[in-house]
């Protein structure tokens, strides 16, 4: 077919219709949206208010704006005061031995030393945050937890305005986790010291604010509240109690600030409870209170002075505190202290109850532990106590805590600690019936009860030839008189024993 006839055919001739048809469409289309844009738009009435997915300017937003407001105070304020702690140590490994495979494969067994390979070094790396709390001209002091600080062969300090200094460890204390670092800077007054509050006025409730680098990223912010106070445990045995917050706490927020609502450091953030390693809402801050004293320590001395009275502390069961008249009574029961230590030599005895120190109430033992352990070396404190029902003072004269001191198990008297025989947990069938005297529930090794043979189990029923019905009427017996010799007549499967002497010193 030629063109022409293409051209001409009724086929072609529909097709163009069609597309006329949809051209001319479009082109009413548009002169009519066109027309309608240029128009004059209609009148619109609204509601008298705000547009309609806006927040209105009310009391809650303002209230809600002024306390954002404080937060944003707060982390001006205290950021600058919280730093990067950037951590090496230097590790010793010990290498396989000649007699592990391979090297016994392909060596055959060797003589001692002979070819053993030389332990290897290695270079451990760990971050973690501190909290920048003294300068004294162009030192400048760093409090941290000593889990930070470990034995550190090299510390970085990062600031908040990213400068770097070398770090060097002044000293530690891990009965509390705390560590002090100090680096030297030339211009000192760019240096912003933290403020350090009261976490003795702490209430459950109150707001909490966590600052350090979780995960190296470095000064985060996190807020939430003082969930609990006075908790107690940890890790690694740390003696404080700690501050529960559930403001975010993860790995490299340790050793860093937890801040109130006035930007005042009340804790150090040291650790948290969780199954996965990262934050659940379970962190836990050392309260300022507590390391105050042994921050200052360290940075006079190199290290911790603890005070010591020289006695053994453990709670009273329900039945024994019955017996001695010590019934919903709160505080710190001793039973047993070191000969020559300040509470022998100032009179206290085993039994005794303390109930207050220097004034304040103590409720548990853990907090007289802390107590006395911030107590000043070679100065005077009263203690509160309770002995055979009758309250009073006792004054001591307050020692520094001696290591050697404290193991020597020798000293310890009487050695052993006892319960009522209606106490909980004590086998009944270990109890004749109708048996009168002491459970004796721990022998400690290597004190002189230890040496003698008793054991726990036994029942003592004389001390000093006394005969004792109850926990009230041993701890009696025991200390009056105050004789050398100490004499035990006990029960043991049933079976009355000779009585048992040692001679307390």
């Amino acid at each position: 077919m030629s063109l022409r006839d293409k051209l001409s055919s009724k086929n072609f001739f529909l097709v163009n219709l069609v597309l006329l048809g949809i051209l001319i469409g479009f082109s009413a289309a548009f002169v009519s949206l066109t027309g309608a844009a240029r128009s004059k738009a209609p009148a619109v009435v609204y509601a008298e208010g705000p547009a309609a997915g806006t927040v209105p300017e009310d009391a809650a937003l303002a209230y809600a704006e002024s306390l954002q407001t404080v937060f944003n105070r707060v982390a001006e304020a205290v950021l600058p005061s919280v730093v990067e702690l950037d951590v090496v140590e230097t590790k010793t490994t010990q290498g396989p031995s000649p007699d592990q495979f391979p090297w016994r494969f392909f060596f055959g067994p060797q003589e001692d030393g002979q070819n053993a390979p030389a332990p290897r070094e290695y270079r451990e790396q760990g971050l973690g945050s501190g909290i920048l709390v003294r300068k004294e001209g162009k030192t400048v002091y760093v409090l941290t937890n000593a889990h930070v600080a470990g034995n550190a062969s090299e510390i970085t300090v990062k600031l908040y305005d990213e400068r770097e200094f070398k770090g060097e460890l002044v000293g530690k204390d891990e009965r509390k986790d705390m560590a002090v670092v100090k680096f030297t800077v030339d211009n000192p007054d760019t240096i912003r010291i933290a403020r350090l509050g009261d976490s003795d006025k702490l209430k459950v409730g109150d707001w909490a604010i966590a600052i350090g680098s979780p995960f190296g990223l470095f000064s985060s912010v996190t807020a939430g509240i003082v969930s609990a106070l006075n908790r107690t445990g940890g890790p690694d045995g740390n003696i404080s109690d700690f501050i529960q917050t559930d403001a975010a706490i993860n790995r490299g927020n340790s050793g860093g600030a937890l801040v109130n609502i006035r930007g005042e450091v009340v804790g150090v953030n040291t650790w948290i409870a969780s199954p996965s390693g990262g934050n659940i809402g379970l962190g836990f801050s050392l309260p300022i209170n507590n390391i105050k004293k042994g921050m200052e320590d360290i940075i006079g001395r190199g290290k911790v002075e603890y005070g010591w009275l020289g006695v053994l502390l453990r709670e009273a069961d329900k039945a024994t505190a019955r017996e001695l008249g010590l019934e919903g009574r709160k505080g710190a029961f001793i039973s047993n202290l070191y000969l020559g230590s300040p509470a022998d030599k100032y009179g206290i005895l085993p039994g005794d109850f303390v109930v207050s120190l220097n004034g304040r109430p103590v409720a548990t033992v853990d907090q007289l532990v802390r107590q006395v352990g911030d107590l000043p070396v070679g100065k005077k404190a009263e203690f509160g106590i309770i002995r055979d029902g009758k309250s009073r003072t006792v004054t001591v004269t307050i020692e520094a805590r001696q290591e050697g001191a404290v193991s020597d198990n020798s000293r310890l008297f009487p050695g052993l600690e006892v319960v009522s025989l209606e106490a909980e947990g004590i086998p009944k069938d270990r109890v004749p019936k109708g048996a009168s005297g002491v459970y004796l529930s721990n022998v400690i090794a290597k004190t002189p009860a230890d040496t003698i043979g008793m054991k726990p189990g036994d029942i003592v029923q004389e001390v000093n030839d006394r005969k004792v019905k109850n926990a009230a009427e041993f701890y009696r017996a025991l200390n009056e008189p105050k004789d050398s010799k100490v004499q035990f007549n006990f029960l043991r499967e049933g079976q009355t024993l000779s009585s048992l002497a040692y001679i307390r010193k």
